[in-house]
């Protein structure tokens, strides 16, 4: 009995442990511990279908320009557009009342022939009116969430519901230097048409090198740390983040990662890029750190590849990007390699 019970011991110590995760070489955080479901891609666009503007926070400035310029250009590329019934109405600060907003955002969720939902611009709104929206007609029919900014919110509500959606220039950019916005024209049309598969972006000296994969999360700074604590906060477990903000002081952007990192956000995610974080404004005292060091020191614990300067935020080059796709991130001073899989 004494010798079977022995064998018995051997036989599971030879066995695999299933919970065992071998360890990772330092920054090369390919990560195959967490599982996702695979999320679900709108059909990309063709020619016919059609695409609703809406303003779900900010006032639309310029706003007869603005409706003749995304009127061009979508019927430039074969495209029909509608506009929200709400679209040009002022509401002290915002493009309506929350109901206004929050109706015209919500008959381009469920209506069955919009392919595409543009957002007319950013600004602060989004956050009051994203728990009255209902998905259940977007199920039905998903189509491209397009913005930036206060649009975080809506991907990160729309990647915790399973749905890819689009990090992207908005109808109030076209507005902007002609030249100065080809990339980000170019970018968001590639990547509704389907035809967006990689970027190559020159590399930054405060670059951690390394290589990860993982789904594409993230938005702006500052309606990420919003939304903690709330349904649509992310899960971040085996992601790649990205950030980027305008207009904040060091001292802000500080407490808003230590915030995150607070929450556990960069615990256990496979890695970090950095975007525009544009018009900083002054500390006084001085911070003291430039604002690669900043990050650097809220994030001196993971090890992770964390690539700065994607060009992709407030700055006028705002390059599209596939939010809840998995990624191929490749990180080195040089470079950054981003292959959508």
């Amino acid at each position: 009995m004494i010798l079977k019970s022995i064998l018995w011991c051997l036989l599971l110590a030879l066995l695999p442990n299933s919970d065992a995760t071998p360890m990772a070489d330092r920054h090369s955080t390919t990560i195959t511990s967490h599982k996702f479901l695979e999320m679900i891609r709108p059909h990309y666009l063709k020619t016919g279908d059609t695409v609703a503007i809406v303003a779900p926070a900010g006032i639309l400035k310029h706003d007869v320009e603005v409706i003749q310029k995304t009127k061009t250009l979508l019927s430039s590329w074969g495209l029909n557009v509608v506009f929200g019934d709400h679209l040009q109405t002022k509401f002290n600060h915002f493009a309506g009342t929350d109901a206004q907003r929050s109706n015209d955002l919500q008959k381009a969720l469920d209506h069955p022939n919009i392919k595409a939902i543009w957002c007319a611009r950013g600004g602060y709104g989004t956050l009051r009116i994203v728990d009255d929206l209902d998905f259940k007609g977007f199920k039905i029919h998903p189509k491209w969430v397009i913005g930036y900014s206060d649009i975080t919110v809506l991907h990160t509500a729309l990647n915790n519901l399973g749905y890819e959606s689009l990090h992207a220039m908005m109808c109030i950019n076209l507005t902007d230097d002609e030249e100065a916005i080809k990339p980000s024209i170019e970018t968001l049309k590639a990547a509704l048409f389907g035809q967006l598969k990689s970027y190559e972006i020159k590399g930054h000296s405060n670059n951690v090198s390394g290589s990860a994969s993982g789904q594409l999360v993230g938005g702006n700074l500052s309606l990420l740390t919003a939304t903690l604590g709330s349904k649509t906060s992310l899960d971040t477990k085996g992601k790649i983040i990205f950030i980027e903000e305008i207009g904040e002081h060091k001292y802000h952007i500080d407490r808003q990662l230590q915030s995150l990192k607070r929450a556990g956000y960069f615990d256990h995610c496979a890695g970090v890029i950095i975007g525009d974080i544009s018009q900083l404004k002054t500390n006084n005292p001085a911070w003291g750190q430039s604002i690669e060091a900043l990050i650097l020191d809220v994030l001196k614990d993971i090890d992770v590849p964390i690539g700065f300067g994607f060009p992709a935020g407030h700055e006028f080059e705002n390059r599209a990007l596939y939010f809840g796709r998995t990624i191929q991130l490749n990180v080195t001073k040089s470079k950054i390699g981003v292959l959508y899989l």
